[in-house]
């Protein structure tokens, strides 16, 4: 039998189950159960033309420009700022393309404004362009970066309060992971936020541990690392949670007062600068200023 018969056969043979699998795909299985084609056509023309324009057309390019700009930019680059969108909280909202494009827009925009706006006229023109083309460059970069530096002071400020909550679901009679869950929802800011997203992992099927290590992962607070090392340790010995969480708040509402501690001690010493330059200059020229004057009358260097 030529070959060419042969391989036409298994061609055929491996389109019947591919044929079957798309009609059970789109819900077409036999003749007597066809759908409308056409009409599927025309519903996803019209849910794709109900999209906004920047849905349409804005997003995709500015995706693939952004796209274009990260394997042009130098290695590292973009994990960095994938790690501090990651600190941020922005993980389901900012995108590295979408940075990087807004680094390499507001650089564009500045240098135009630089070179043909007035600035151009001034002296050294070129030199003030090329510092403010770099500002804008790194403002996207500092703006990332300040907000994963709220986000993270939010959570350690959060983690005590959150933590009792934990504890007092715990003795209560609810598990871990049920705790965990109240935690998050009665609670708001950025760490009930990381915590939803911990027990969206555990529902999914990702064990305790791997869900609490991927929380450590995604924040730069001490306290929470510790209390997730604490936490899985204590599960991989078989300790009594209970008495782990209750250990682990104390130790959280101590540190938490000595920072404050720490912070109320560091008030005279930050308050040297305001007074020595802004309030006792002010202070000498409201006592001392009408003797001067006095003075400088009486010995004549100024006129009565």
């Amino acid at each position: 039998m030529p070959i060419q018969v042969i391989a036409g056969a298994l061609a055929v043979a491996a389109a019947v189950p591919l044929l079957l699998f798309s009609l059970a795909a789109t819900g077409q299985r036999w003749p007597g159960k066809r759908r409308n084609v056409l009409s599927d056509v025309t519903d996803v023309r019209q849910h794709v033309l109900g999209k906004s324009a920047w849905d349409r057309l804005g997003q995709p390019l500015t995706e693939g420009v952004g796209s274009a700009l990260v394997r042009l930019s130098p290695q590292g680059w973009a994990e960095r700022i994938s790690r501090n969108i990651a600190l941020a909280g922005w993980s389901r909202r900012l995108s590295v393309e979408q940075v990087i494009l807004a680094k390499a827009g507001s650089a564009v925009l500045a240098f135009l404004f630089g070179w043909f706006g007035p600035i151009s006229q001034m002296d050294l023109g070129w030199l003030v362009t090329l510092l403010i083309t770099g500002v804008a460059f790194a403002m996207p970069n500092i703006w990332v970066r300040r907000r994963a530096e709220e986000h993270q002071h939010q959570i350690q400020i959060e983690l005590p309060d959150v933590l009792d909550q934990i504890t007092m679901s715990v003795d209560a009679g609810l598990g871990f992971e049920a705790a965990v869950a109240r935690a998050a929802q009665v609670g708001e800011g950025p760490l009930a936020d990381e915590l939803s997203r911990t027990v969206q992992e555990m529902q999914l099927g990702v064990s305790r541990t791997d869900a609490l290590r991927n929380l450590a992962e995604r924040t730069e607070v001490p306290d929470l690392k510790s209390f997730v090392v604490t936490v899985v340790q204590s599960e991989e010995y078989g300790l009594p949670i209970t008495k782990v969480l209750s250990v682990q708040a104390d130790e959280l509402r101590d540190k938490r007062r000595q920072r404050a501690e720490e912070r109320a001690l560091r008030i005279p010493v930050l308050l040297i600068f305001p007074l020595a330059f802004c309030i006792f200059p002010t202070i000498f020229i409201i006592l001392l200023g009408p003797a001067l004057i006095r003075i400088y009358r009486d010995i004549g260097l100024i006129a009565p």
